[in-house]
């Protein structure tokens, strides 16, 4: 447990460090938002795109191997980018790190699946997924510590220390079982394709329509979508099983996973440009009620409740629930945004962090118990996936059809319509979820074999 803790949450932490470190970035190499912002876009792609092609190898290979690799993997990249002399290879090492973390994120999950009692995985993803918000949520404050003690480059470096930790933790802690590999060659091309549409979809978000590139990747995913669906029903050992889809269950959750955090995503970039423009509210009043509310406070307190009560009641119950009170939270937002008072506002993000810590690990455990073990890893990367893909795509609203005006309040109150709206559906969709765990029968279906 300790040792998937401190692995995934090196994920987030790199996430929100860098947020600080680029303006030091972009005056030291000279450069443009526009190119530093790669340093953000390419780790947020590589993420989304790489995730369920690990899982996958995880899946065949075991777990030990792509968990220690990833780890090192990581320490070797910050390293680089720590030492980068130019911003393109600061971007390649940072890239890097994201190939690394999608190794350990999803495996890590699995991990957890194979070897948690029945009956206690939710309890256990709870711990987790509690501790990555708190994550990103310290990041920010490490990364104006380190840089006010030395260069943006200490914020790469300070994650050398930080992996010796989980890596001799899991060098000891990791089972050793022996693992019969899968029957058969691993499917390459499909997982190229599945990376080329998964990048070529994230970039169509993040880009959107108005652009030509986002054309253009529009048209790969559609070229991309088709080969992808060919490889895979013609290959005996598919990196996608494509049934997985006619599952209501295994759809339901990583449709609500993407929809929710493209609210919390557009809340959370939203309400800083409201604040703002009103009076009283100053950037570090600001910086603290989204965090404290909304990071820390809420999802770190909410999320091993959600786990608990999916374990005991089924993810239905608690997923709904979380993500009703998600979208009650938005509605004032979305009925008077520019009038609601301070407290209204810190009351609403108490909400949204609250419901969708409530509601996250029944949806990612409604998602891993859709399928057999076997594939624990890929469904563990595919959620991810799914999570991040949300957050691209509400981020590419917010700067594009969606955006407010330059000044002012106009914009804010469709944004948050249609933010509340996007809430509400994930509501919905989460009583498509069953009632009760379907763990335990699993487990009974394995032993009696």
């Amino acid at each position: 447990m300790l040792t998937v803790v401190l692995g995934t949450m090196l994920v987030p932490l790199n996430s929100t460090m860098i947020a600080v470190a680029l303006p030091r970035l972009i005056a030291d190499f000279h450069s443009r938002l526009t190119s530093a912002g790669w340093l953000v876009t390419g780790y947020l792609i590589a993420m989304a795109s790489l995730q369920p092609v690990a899982g996958n190898l995880g899946d065949r290979l075991g777990r030990r191997p792509l968990l220690l690799a990833g780890l090192a993997w990581f320490a070797l990249a910050s390293l680089g980018a720590g030492l980068a002399p130019d911003l393109p290879l600061l971007v390649a090492f940072r890239i890097q790190q994201a190939v690394a973390g999608a190794l350990v994120f999803p495996n890590g999950i699995a991990l957890l699946r194979e070897i948690a009692p029945p009956g206690a995985l939710g309890r256990r993803l709870g711990l987790i997924m509690g501790t990555l918000p708190l994550a990103a949520a310290v990041g920010p404050l490490l990364a104006g510590v380190l840089l006010a003690l030395g260069s943006w480059r200490a914020i790469f470096l300070v994650n050398l220390p930080l992996v010796v930790a989980p890596l001799l933790l899991g060098w000891r802690s990791i089972p050793r079982r022996p693992r019969a590999r899968a029957a058969g060659r691993f499917d390459l091309a499909g997982a190229f394709l599945l990376s080329v549409l998964l990048v070529a979809a994230a970039w169509a978000l993040n880009r959107g329509l108005a652009a030509s590139d986002g054309i253009a990747a529009v048209a790969v995913v559609c070229a991309a979508a088709a080969l992808f669906a060919a490889q895979e029903l013609r290959h005996p050992h598919p990196v996608v099983q494509l049934r997985l889809f006619r599952s209501s269950q295994f759809v339901a959750a990583n449709g609500a996973v993407a929809l929710s955090n493209l609210a919390m995503y557009v809340t959370l970039f939203a309400l800083p440009l409201l604040l703002s423009r009103r009076a009283g509210w100053t950037g570090a009043q600001i910086g603290l009620v989204l965090a404290t509310m909304t990071l820390t406070a809420t999802m770190f307190a909410s999320s091993p409740v959600g786990g608990r009560l999916a374990d005991r009641r089924g993810a239905r119950l608690p997923a709904a629930a979380g993500l009703t009170l998600m979208t009650a939270a938005l509605v004032p937002l979305a009925l008077a945004v520019a009038d609601l008072s301070g407290a209204g506002i810190i009351a609403a993000l108490v909400g949204v962090g609250t419901g969708l810590g409530l509601a996250t690990v029944p949806l990612q455990l409604a998602a891993m118990e859709a399928v057999d073990v076997s594939m624990s890893g890929f469904v563990s990367g595919m959620f991810s996936t799914s999570r991040y893909l949300g957050s691209i795509a509400g981020i590419s609203l917010l700067a594009g059809p969606l955006a407010p005006a330059a000044s002012g309040f106009g914009g804010f109150r469709l944004l948050f319509i249609v933010v509340a709206g996007a809430a509400a559906v994930s509501a919905a969709v989460a009583f498509l979820l069953p009632a009760r765990s379907s763990a335990e029968p699993t487990v009974d279906q394995v032993e009696a074999a």
